[in-house]
């Protein structure tokens, strides 16, 4: 199964990231921008970054009244972008009619559902309410946004595994919590290295700071993508 590579842009403008981003043209062909760039900049981040040559996602993680959210998306819908993230938490209704409104206004976006942060672990997921394990969450939400018709999750590489086995195989996985042999955690807790991932079944992999903060970005992402094709 093919597998691609997404670049974090962790900053609040594209002017902080531009250098790396121009090394990265031609060898990452996604970026993905986040609350911390979308709030301080706002749409036009969007379009700074397509003009350098990189398909974006778009994690916002969507989670309101189902109304809410599918205006969000029909705004979204004007964007140039790629892929969008809802929460799969905010429920079958909500999860539906962000669907109706991509099919009527962006047909060519994907909605991927988040399932749970990979930055979750089991205590944090049970200090919420939720007893089960992440793994056993993770599936019950992606079967709920397969139910509701999204074709695409946000998981972390270690429920890669228990969603194929579950899932249509023409889901789309999108997994961070991606680190290379050596790079430090940080705040992901359910974590894999990129050819333990893409082996798994993952479809894309999202990382920033093994990248970003490399001497070389091009070189680190190179690697990265060498192992995933190996």
């Amino acid at each position: 199964m093919p597998c691609d590579l997404i670049l974090v842009l962790d900053a609040p403008s594209v002017s902080d990231v531009q250098p790396t981003l121009r090394q990265l043209q031609g060898t990452v062909r996604w970026a993905k921008i986040g609350l911390e760039m979308f709030t301080a900049s706002g749409p036009d981040c969007v379009h700074a970054v397509t003009d350098l040559g990189f398909n974006v996602f778009l994690d916002l993680k969507l989670h309101d009244i189902p109304n809410t959210v599918a205006k969000a998306v029909e705004s979204v819908a004007k964007l140039p972008v790629k892929m969008l993230t809802i929460h799969t938490a905010g429920g079958h209704e909500m999860m539906s009619w962000a669907l109706k409104a991509q099919r009527q206004h962006a047909p060519e976006l994907q909605l991927l559902g988040v399932t749970v942060l990979t930055s979750m672990s089991a205590a944090g997921l049970c200090a919420t309410g939720v007893a089960d394990t992440p793994e056993h969450q993770v599936v019950r939400l992606g079967r709920l946004a397969v139910d509701a018709g999204l074709n695409g999750l946000v998981c972390s590489p270690l429920e890669i595994a228990p969603l194929r086995a579950v899932l249509p195989p023409a889901v789309t996985l999108v997994t961070p919590g991606i680190r290379p042999v050596g790079s430090a955690a940080a705040d992901q807790t359910r974590i894999m290295t990129p050819a333990a991932a893409a082996q798994a079944g993952a479809n894309f992999l999202v990382v920033g700071r093994p990248i970003a903060q490399a001497p070389d970005p091009a070189a680190a992402a190179r690697a990265i993508l060498r192992e995933i094709s190996s």
